[in-house]
């Protein structure tokens, strides 16, 4: 099996690097495979850019029910395993599991949320691949990740949409 490549392509003009993001979809790179690395704000989808869609609501709504249930189940098993009879009123009392109920949902809402948003941000990112630090002081780095065998593609398309570095790593 092919090692993994990270190439990336700098340009200072947008338009070369949207042309080099056009190129790679004609040369037959995934979606996905590739990104625009900027530190100027553009508008999403300016480079033609895979904009994957993100699953973040899931997380809290799931962690809502997980939390709920669990709180019901603790709060009646407390209940009804230190029974406290009182006037005749009933063994489950719903009005103070509530409290409970209410704090154990929103609790494992957040915390799911937390989870959410490092697992959507694809924290932590180990392989990081190629980068250069002229991307912060303007330029625009087009980064392909891809195998060792057709990183040599990579290469010539982004030198070909006009690229004035291109790196490897």
């Amino acid at each position: 099996m092919a090692d993994k490549k990270s190439v990336l392509g700098l340009f200072q003009d947008p338009d070369r690097a949207a042309d080099a993001m056009d190129g790679l979809k004609e040369a037959g790179f995934e979606l996905g495979t590739f990104d625009v690395l900027t530190g100027t704000p553009y508008p999403e989808g300016a480079f033609g850019e895979y904009v994957p869609q993100h699953r973040l609501f899931r997380f809290p709504a799931f962690g809502a029910i997980i939390g709920f249930t669990l709180a019901v189940v603790f709060t009646a098993a407390t209940q009804l395993a230190y029974p406290v009879i009182s006037g005749g009123k009933p063994v489950l009392a719903l009005f103070a599991m509530l409290v409970i109920v209410y704090e154990l949902t929103m609790l494992s809402a957040v915390v799911a949320t937390v989870v959410g948003i490092i697992f959507e941000s694809r924290l932590p990112n180990l392989n990081p691949g190629a980068y250069d630090t002229r991307i912060t002081e303007g330029w625009i780095g087009v980064v392909v990740s891809t195998t060792s065998d057709k990183a040599g593609s990579a290469e010539h398309v982004l030198k070909r949409a006009g690229a004035l570095e291109v790196k490897m790593a």
